[in-house]
Order: C-alpha cells, then sequence, then structure tokens
C-alpha cells in the first residue's frame, strides 16, 4: 500500500490541530517486517510438529448487480502477507525442523479487465515484492495446496468463518486420502489458525505503532475540525461530513467504522448513525469516529456543547467521566489484568452518580455490587485495537508493552422522573486510544483536546 506524501500530512495537521506536535511519518510496512511475522507463527508451528497454512484475502461482495463494495483483504492475511487484492491466498509449508515455503496465489493479469478496475500486482511480480518463495495463479491453487499438504499433519486455517474455505478444506482433504495407496498421508486434524494469530497480533511492533500513531493524529485533527465547524442548526450528517472530509484529505483510505456524530437525545443511542436532525442550542453533540490507515483502526470520542459552553448539569456529569478516565488510563499498566482500567472507571463513575444524585443514596461498594450504575453506564472501558478497531486477541490477560486499547467510559442519561431535567439527554462519552508501555500508558488520540476548558476555548476561537 501507498504511504500519503508526508509534507502534505504534516500541513494538513499543522492546519486543523497547530497544538498537535509533528508526528514521525512511517513508510510502507515492508515485505521484510510480515516475513518476521511469518517466520514467528512458523516457529511455533514447527513446535506442533509442522503443518500448512492457508490463508484467503476474501473476495469482492456484490453491491448491486456490476457495482462491489470497497475491498479491504482479510485482516490476518494482511497481516502476514500485506497482499491488497481479492481473491488472494496465502500458502506456507512448514516441517517440523522449521524450515518453511511460503507461496502467494493470485489473480493473473489480465488487460482487459485492468482498464476497467486498474491494475494487478500479477503472478510474475508478487513474490518478489511480498517477499514470498513463489507466486502462483490462483486458478492452480487447488493443485498446489495439495502438494504441499502431502505428510504434513495439519493444516491451519479459519474455522467456521466463510462456507467457501470450509468446503475447500474437506475436498483438499478428500483428494490427499485418495493418494494412500501412493504411500501419501494426508493431514490428521485442522487447526484454527486465527487463534494462533490473534495472540501475536495482540502485541504491536514498531512499524504497526508508529502507523497507528499517524493514524490516531489524522483522526484527532479531524475531531478538531468537526469541533470547529459545529453550530447549532448544522445537520448530523453535515458534521460527519466533515470528517470523512478530513480523513480523506490526511491520506487516510477510509473510516474505520462507521462514524457516530449525536446531537441532542441521539447522544444516549450508544451506536447512532449520523443523520438529518438538526443540531438545536444547548445540546451535547458526541462524535465516535476514526479513520483507518493502511489497515489500521484509530478509534476517539469526543463529547462537546454545540453552542460552546457546557451547562452546569452537562459539565458535571462530563468532569466525573473525565475522572474516571483519568482513574482508567492510570490503571492501563504492565501486569495489570485488562479489566483494571474498566474496574478503576466504575468506581469513579459510581461514586459520580452518587454525588449528582442519580442513583439512590447508598454506599459506594454496595452501589457496585448491584450493579445500579449500569442504568447509566452499560458498556465496558475498552477494547482491543489493531488492524479491526475492535481488534482481535484474548480479555483473559494481563497488559504488556505493544498492546494497543481504548479507554472509554462513559454516561447516557435519559429523561425520567426521577432524573433532574437538568441532565435529561446527556449522553457523554470520552474515549482515547492507549498503547501499554514499560510506564505509563501513552494515548495516542490527546491531539484533540478532552479537559472541558479546553474545548470551550477551542470552541470560543472559531472562525
Amino acid at each position: 500500500m501507498t504511504t500519503p506524501d508526508p509534507h502534505h500530512q504534516n500541513d494538513f495537521l499543522a492546519k486543523l490541530a497547530p497544538e498537535l506536535k509533528p508526528l514521525e511519518v512511517a513508510g510502507p510496512t515492508h515485505a521484510d517486517q510480515h516475513g518476521k511475522r511469518r517466520a514467528a507463527l512458523a516457529s511455533w508451528i514447527s513446535q506442533q510438529g509442522g503443518g500448512l497454512v492457508i490463508l484467503s484475502a476474501g473476495e469482492e461482495i456484490v453491491l448491486n448487480r456490476d457495482t462491489t463494495f470497497p475491498f479491504r483483504s482479510h485482516s490476518d492475511f494482511l497481516y502476514m502477507t500485506g497482499f491488497p487484492e481479492p481473491d488472494a491466498w496465502w500458502i506456507m509449508q512448514v516441517n517440523a525442523e522449521g524450515q518453511t515455503k511460503n507461496v502467494i496465489a493470485c489473480r493473473p493479469r489480465d488487460t482487459e479487465r485492468e482498464i476497467w478496475d486498474g491494475i494487478r500486482v500479477g503472478p510474475q511480480q508478487a513474490a518478489e515484492r511480498f517477499g514470498m518463495d513463489c507466486a502462483v495463479d490462483v486458478t492452480e491453487l487447488d493443485h498446489h495446496v495439495i502438494e504441499l499438504a502431502a505428510n504434513l499433519p495439519a493444516f491451519y486455517a479459519h474455522l467456521g468463518n466463510h462456507h467457501d474455505i470450509d468446503q475447500k478444506l474437506r475436498q483438499w482433504l478428500h483428494a490427499l486420502r485418495a493418494q494412500g495407496r501412493a504411500g501419501v498421508n494426508a493431514p490428521d486434524r485442522i487447526v484454527d489458525v486465527g487463534q494462533v494469530i490473534a495472540r501475536q497480533r495482540l502485541i504491536k511492533d514498531s512499524s504497526e505503532i508508529s502507523t497507528m500513531r499517524l493514524a490516531a493524529g489524522y483522526s484527532a485533527a479531524a475531531h478538531v475540525r468537526a469541533m470547529e465547524f459545529t453550530r447549532p442548526g448544522h445537520r448530523e450528517y453535515e458534521i460527519e461530513a466533515e470528517l470523512l472530509h478530513a480523513f480523506r484529505s490526511a491520506g487516510a483510505q477510509s473510516v474505520a467504522y462507521g462514524s457516530i456524530v449525536a446531537s441532542g437525545p441521539h447522544s444516549c443511542i450508544l451506536h447512532h448513525r449520523a443523520g438529518s436532525r438538526a443540531i438545536r442550542d444547548q445540546e451535547l453533540v458526541l462524535i465516535d469516529a476514526g479513520c483507518e490507515l493502511d489497515g489500521y483502526a484509530s478509534d476517539i470520542t469526543r463529547t462537546f456543547p454545540a453552542n460552546g459552553k457546557f451547562t452546569p448539569h452537562q459539565r458535571a456529569a462530563y468532569d466525573v467521566v473525565l475522572a474516571a478516565q483519568d482513574a482508567a488510563t492510570a490503571a492501563t499498566r504492565v501486569g495489570e489484568a485488562f479489566t483494571a482500567p474498566h474496574d478503576a472507571a466504575v468506581r469513579v463513575l459510581t461514586q459520580g452518580l452518587l454525588d449528582l444524585r442519580l442513583i439512590p443514596k447508598q454506599s459506594l461498594e454496595g452501589a457496585i455490587e448491584s450493579g445500579a450504575y449500569k442504568r447509566f453506564y452499560m458498556h465496558r472501558t475498552g477494547h482491543w485495537l489493531g488492524l479491526d478497531v475492535h481488534d482481535v486477541g484474548d480479555y483473559n490477560t494481563r497488559l504488556t508493552p505493544g498492546m494497543v486499547l481504548t479507554i472509554e467510559p462513559g454516561l447516557y442519561i435519559r429523561p425520567a422522573e426521577d432524573i433532574d431535567p437538568g441532565f435529561w439527554n446527556t449522553g457523554i462519552r470520552i474515549e482515547d486510544d492507549a498503547l501499554v508501555t514499560l510506564g505509563d500508558a501513552e494515548l495516542l488520540t490527546r491531539g484533540v483536546p478532552v479537559a472541558a476548558e479546553a474545548i470551550e476555548a477551542l470552541m470560543r476561537n472559531r472562525d
């Protein structure tokens, strides 16, 4: 994948958010970086006695008639190969001694189709460009899989994700078993390679971290642009358009997920998509949006007053959420359980709800144990982040340097008879992307203001 011009990127960031420090611009993830990932997987497989890894990039999905959705390779395939085209397969033969053979199977060059859809890599160039031992025409996939899998003990593939893969595995096993009289042994087990790769993907390497820092900077600048643009009377989709413009202008390829732009009562809907509602004076706007850069996601949420000034009730609730995020960030340290940030946030949020008299008077421990806070805070405080916005990885684990997770506490206060009307339709979420380090967690997305005073100052200085 191409990397946008670094001067254009930094100029764009400086224009939208002057306080954002320049970021080191990462180059493309080179073939040797993917080669290291493949070697690490091969080392583990060799310890299991060897096997054949087979991963699919996926295929284009038809939107309607002859129009397709934008294609993006399966994240595991992208992680191991960097190959960007549909209908491609990666095969890695690993023996018990750790020797490997890496093969990419891809579409052949096709002059007529390239006129319509763009230039293909083709087998003639794919091996050298992507660090493979060889490349073959994807129409010859079955032949090469059967040849490479002979006498290996296992297939390593995704299980249960796609009917075509499950069907192909059965076909390959059947063909290999048919060669039994010729002395060929077929694999006797199929291992879900997704679980193995997830353990690798959970710890980001330096190339990944560099890309994620850059994506975080682009997304932060887009949030600043959206804040500066927003005024009462604007519609949610107009703010979404500002985000999209900023993402693409910076060089990001797409959004990491459907952008959430929620105003007024919509701010209490966790996954509200930007609609046509006009924003009113004294309402809050909640934006949860991030771009995808070279396959890697960013994920930021900010909540701010449309007219530039929090009401006293909004400010009181906002300060509770920000304090909860601070507590969760402090708990994001090496050796802590993944759940530690959530537990820290819940304590602060629950105490805040007691102080604001939004839940009945009781002890803090009692309110936590009874789940009284869940009326206003019903989700977890974070998730893994990487090639997927809700990235793969075991959540029953201890935090380790190189892990990246979100920290996103919130409060969602809907109208009710037992709630002070000043709090009605107050939905607040504050989210940043955190890199686990040997010291304090590094918040990658603080290029956009988070303190209430800083948000109000930014909006006072709007053009």
